[in-house]
């Protein structure tokens, strides 16, 4: 069998499969096989591209992917190698890898950092939190996605083992040493042996007739026992959350994530947890004895999926590793190669311009149909977003706020979205707390509760640092402000939200859907004012929009008195009888009858008119008036808003890339200026005949995708780079005779030096000048 004769002795496992079988005893991969895991990921993107988007012929590169390993040479610097797997001697592991996909078929580079779970069990000392930081230092400076694959066990705790091994014990009585010790000691020979590594501080005494020396500290040969790797664990929890600024970060873990290596994970925000993984702070067996008995029973009760993920602690959850990886690299597919690059696009065969036909109703609806499309009734409705690009993320918890990554004509964008049906929230018992049970407690759709709000908030946020655009399908009536909502601080993650929105730096969309509302402090958080740089609203034809709704309105603004007053103008009979009680000539007889079929009619029509007031009401709320105000951009037809937020997304990304140049070339140029010289530029290059095409979406896209005039566009920004040093440069020097002429010298120095004359030149021109000016 296998060409191996049958007298051959069997072989044993090798350095690397006993590495493997160690790591599988603990249920995850052996580090050095995730790159074969990013290999066949890409593959698997690249059947999941061609399938989806029905593209057969398209050409796979061969190449998948290309790492070389990060190690630390002697002086702690960061130098790229290739060397056999397993050869590393501290337990964090980093990559530079090139992975091409099909939204960057020439390759994108990440770095990989990554603990070695075989190696001290994956514990962080000060040698791997150097290396973690040099590496998320580099991702940094490239500004590419940085990925933790998380399978440690927290801050390593050390002993001196040089002294662990020759110490003694001055008992206070050597026939019953359970009376206890008085001091841990050294013998002067001991001591001798280990004076020279620094390893222990104690003091020479003479006790029971000897030297001794009695220890007083213990500071050990080793580096990483014990504070130092505190330390580190601080360095690199500062390293990780600036790197979430900065950077594409995100997470995979998978076995366990322990103490610091839980920090980082969520300091990172974006997490993928394996099934069978955990991330605690402190271990099941250790919150056991601090307690006295035991409470719990694994980890896996602390901190598994069935915790992390429904606390938004974990965005996604995969049955095993290989699934994880893959959702990384999914979740990669909508964010740019490095910062500030341009979202990667990719073809899309669902039409830009076919008709949305699943349309929201005024029933509670998934809004995922919304979004995505799906099976209604046995018949497929289209949604939104191109059809198999939405991913869901954070989808257990607080889940009256919808929230995923989805592609609009190929472009990546962010999207928050309102769950309009009824949930359920649970809160779990815990067994530390014998008086705690499992709460069960509903929620109301298109209500902001505490744990929605911020959930709203942190996906603002995560998609601002992928750069994004964003739109939030607003269809909330308000946020939750019972006695245990405000204890719960909902003003806090309510704010949250405004927070986030005003730091970010993509376009972002409000649009409220049909049978939408926009309620009072919810259309406080999201109106565009907030931010106007960056912010536009937008409203469906049948939404609605206003400080309460039609029934609040009524009860503060139209009381019974106001009903009874319009009844009084408008009902024919209840006026006949009115005027007739007011006579002074009608009978008093007569009147009690009529003032009892008034007070009859009165109670008669208060139903009808209650809802004529309400009606009355409502039409104060309707897009018309928001855009008569000025509050929204323009009023939209549901079927038709995928073509048109295609059009205008892509302006505004279009537009913002010209922008961000501009304000480069000059700081001091302000939102209103840099739009007003996009406008006169459009209007130079169509003729002022055409100026009208500036409110056309589509055109001024073809404007600012021809190369040539982008050409032109490009020169005039090299000249407002110009004219803004050379201002910079004259308000510097002015009023000050002494800094101009060091200025011009320090000019002429870096000069080259066949500049030199033509410079003499001139400024003997301008001498010349100002001595043939007449005097005053």
């Amino acid at each position: 069998m296998h060409g191996i004769p049958v007298n051959a002795p069997y072989l044993t496992r090798d350095f690397l499969q006993q590495k493997r079988c160690s790591a599988q005893l603990m249920e995850t991969t052996y580090v050095y096989d995730f790159p074969k895991m990013f290999r066949e990921a890409c593959r698997q993107r690249w059947t999941e591209h061609i399938r989806h988007n029905d593209l057969p012929k398209t050409v796979v590169p061969v190449e998948l992917m290309r790492c070389t390993e990060l190690v630390l040479d002697q002086y702690d610097n960061l130098i790229e190698i290739h060397r056999v797997p397993g050869q590393n001697d501290i337990g964090m592991i980093a990559w530079k890898m090139l992975l091409r996909v099909p939204e960057y078929p020439e390759g994108r580079d990440v770095i990989i950092i990554a603990n070695d779970i075989t190696h001290k069990i994956g514990t962080f000392g000060p040698k791997e939190d150097k290396l973690y930081l040099k590496a998320s230092e580099l991702s940094r400076a490239h500004g590419i996605p940085r990925i933790y694959l998380s399978v440690n066990s927290g801050a390593r705790i050390g002993l001196a083992d040089e002294i662990k091994n020759i110490f003694n014990v001055a008992w206070i009585d050597k026939a019953h040493p359970d009376k206890g010790f008085k001091y841990l000691y050294l013998t002067p020979a001991d001591y001798k042996t280990i004076s020279s590594k620094n390893s222990v501080i104690a003091e020479l005494i003479e006790d029971e007739g000897e030297s001794r020396y009695k220890i007083e500290t213990i500071i050990g040969e080793r580096n990483g026992l014990g504070v130092e790797n505190l330390q580190g664990s601080g360095m690199i929890a500062g390293e990780t959350s600036r790197s979430y600024d900065d950077v594409f970060t995100i997470s995979l873990v998978t076995c366990r994530s322990v103490g610091i290596g839980s920090y980082i994970v969520r300091l990172g925000q974006r997490v993928v947890q394996v099934e069978n993984s955990y991330i605690i702070l402190t271990g099941a067996s250790a919150l056991n004895n601090v307690l006295g008995r035991q409470v719990y029973t694994s980890n896996t009760q602390l901190g598994g999926t069935q915790i992390m993920f429904n606390n938004g602690v974990s965005h996604h959850t995969v049955p095993n590793d290989l699934s994880g990886v893959s959702a990384i690299l999914k979740w990669l597919a909508f964010v740019p190669k490095n910062r500030g690059a341009p979202s990667p696009v990719l073809p899309s065969v669902d039409p830009v311009a076919r008709p949305i036909t699943f349309t929201p109703t005024k029933q509670p609806y998934d809004p995922r149909f919304m979004l995505a499309g799906g099976m209604v009734e046995g018949e497929w409705q289209a949604g939104f977003f191109d059809k198999n690009s939405w991913m869901e993320c954070m989808g257990n918890w607080a889940k009256t706020v919808v929230c995923g990554r989805a592609r609009l004509g190929g472009m990546p964008m962010g999207i928050i979205c309102v769950e309009t049906r009824t949930v359920e929230c649970e809160n779990p018992a815990d067994p530390a707390n014998l008086d705690t049970e499992t709460k069960v407690t509903q929620q109301a759709g298109q209500v902001w509760y505490p744990d929605s709000a911020y959930k709203t908030a942190q996906a603002i946020k995560d998609f601002n640092r992928e750069d994004l655009p964003l739109i939030i399908f607003a269809n909330w009536r308000g946020f939750s402000g019972g006695m245990r909502d405000m204890y719960g601080e909902i003003l806090k993650y309510g704010s949250y939200i405004v927070d986030a929105l005003v730091e970010y730096k993509q376009p972002v969309f409000v649009y409220i859907p049909p049978f939408g509302e926009l309620r009072g402090g919810a259309w406080v958080v999201v109106d565009p004012k907030i931010n106007p740089d960056v912010m536009e609203m937008f409203a469906d034809k049948d939404s609605r929009g206003g400080v309460l709704e039609p029934e609040g309105t009524v009860i503060v603004q139209f009381k019974q008195r106001d009903i009874v007053q319009t009844m009084k103008r408008i009902d024919a009979r209840y006026q006949e009888l009115f005027n007739t009680i007011e006579d002074e000539n009608t009978a008093n007889e007569s009147r009690r009858q009529m003032q009892s079929e008034l007070r009859h009619r009165e109670a008669l029509l208060t139903p009808a008119y209650h809802m004529i007031s309400k009606k009355f009401a409502d039409l104060h709320d309707t897009p018309q008036r928001m855009l008569a105000k000025g509050v929204i951009s323009e009023i939209l037809d549901w079927s038709t808003a995928r073509e048109y937020f295609y059009w205008k997304v892509k302006r505004r990304t279009l537009e913002f890339a010209i922008k961000r140049k501009l304000k480069t070339a000059n700081p001091a140029l302000n939102n209103g200026q840099m739009q007003e010289m996009l406008r006169r530029w459009f209007v130079e290059a169509k003729g002022p005949v055409h100026n009208y095409l500036w409110d056309n979406n589509s055109a001024v896209v073809e404007w600012l995708s021809d190369g040539d005039e982008m050409n032109i566009v490009n020169e005039n920004i090299r000249v407002i780079e110009k004219d803004a040093k050379l201002l910079a440069i004259d308000s510097i020097v002015e009023g000050n005779e002494d800094m101009s002429l060091e200025a011009v010298i320090a000019l002429l120095q870096k000069m080259g030096t066949r500049h030199h004359a033509e410079v003499k030149k001139l400024l003997e021109t301008v001498s010349n000048d100002i001595t043939q000016e007449p005097e005053a």
